[in-house]
């Protein structure tokens, strides 16, 4: 230590920078490279593995299948495979599959109805994998197989029922699908999840036409009945008034001249108030006719027959024969005597 802190001691400043950037750019090769080639080197020999959370390796070695490793982790080769672990990877073949959940989706799968519409059928399901091996050497095209075997069962299973159930009874549609294709999917490595049937529809574009000009022609009856009946209810609420307010004219003009009479009986018990009664509606029926009224004294025939005189021409005029009598009205003259 005593000899190290001397030549420290000795060194002078450069050459202790010098000493540090040689000792990063050291460290820094071999973090940055030196590393991961060794890592590499370990992983080309087999010496370990890093499996995947969903992922599955399966080594093949001379046409053998010599070892498969589903579970998460890291795995040392040589204590699964042995001594083969060493050529495995260099004169062997590793494939490496993916078992994470997947999804597809099948548009418009070809059915007919009971009633012969042509119809189709959306479909949609989940798939994973169960068994790697069979998913690499049982099927060339293990997605492709379950996706025609999903459309051949949809068509199969879903063919001839009635449009009405087609169009409303999804679930049980779905089950039945789902029911059919398990059992064959799994074989090819592949296990089926959810199944669902999420469209249905008409493929024939004029049977479309065809039923919504029958829909708006439905709706147009529905409306022009609500119409109808409204008017029909109005015209009752209409005539039932109108034979209500006739009644009640009926009886209002019936007991009218009683009512009348009655007043006038009990009028007529006076006769000073019943003078001035007849008088007073004498003057008023006067003064709304519009008739001119000239007042003249007491005692003066002479006066009364020369303004008789004057308004004689006024008075008395000829007829048209053409003009009825009701469209003539004659202007009189009345003399009020006043004192």
């Amino acid at each position: 230590m005593n000899m190290q802190t001397l030549l420290l001691a000795a060194m002078s400043s450069e050459e202790k920078f010098s000493m540090s950037v040689l000792a990063f750019v050291v460290t820094f090769i071999g973090i940055a490279i030196l590393v991961p080639v060794l890592f590499g080197i370990l992983r080309f020999f087999g010496v370990y593995v890093i499996v995947r959370e969903r992922q599955a390796l399966v080594y093949v070695l001379f046409g053998n299948v010599v070892g498969t490793i589903t579970e998460p982790g890291i795995h040392f080769l040589w204590k699964a495979l042995g001594i083969r672990a060493l050529f495995v990877n260099w004169l062997g073949r590793k494939y490496v599959v993916d078992m994470r959940l997947d999804q597809e989706y099948l548009r418009s799968q070809p059915v007919n109805s009971e009633e012969g519409a042509p119809m189709g059928v959306g479909i949609w399901y989940e798939m994973y994998i169960n068994n790697p091996f069979n998913y690499i050497f049982k099927n060339t095209d293990p997605r492709g197989s379950l996706a025609a075997n999903v459309g051949n069962s949809t068509v199969r299973c879903l063919s001839n029922l009635p449009l009405e159930r087609m169009m409303v009874d999804r679930h049980t549609m779905s089950q039945t699908v789902r029911e059919e294709v398990s059992a064959k999917s799994s074989e090819w490595g592949y296990m089926l999840g959810s199944c669902y049937v999420r469209k249905v529809h008409f493929r024939d574009v004029e049977m479309i036409h065809q039923i919504e000009s029958k829909v708006v022609n439905r709706l147009r009856q529905v409306t022009s009945a609500i119409k109808q009946d409204g008017a029909n209810q109005v015209s009752i609420i209409r005539s039932t008034a109108d034979k209500t307010a006739a009644m009640d004219f009926g009886k209002a003009a019936a007991i009218r001249p009683k009512i009348v009479g009655e007043a006038l009986r009990e009028i007529s018990k006076d006769a000073d108030v019943s003078s001035a009664m007849f008088e007073i509606l004498e003057t008023s029926r006067i003064q709304n006719a519009g008739v001119p009224i000239e007042l003249i004294p007491e005692d003066s025939d002479l006066l009364s027959q020369l303004l008789v005189a004057v308004k004689a021409p006024d008075i008395v005029r000829p007829v048209s024969s053409q003009a009825s009598p009701s469209s003539t009205t004659p202007n009189t003259t009345a003399g009020v005597s006043g004192k």
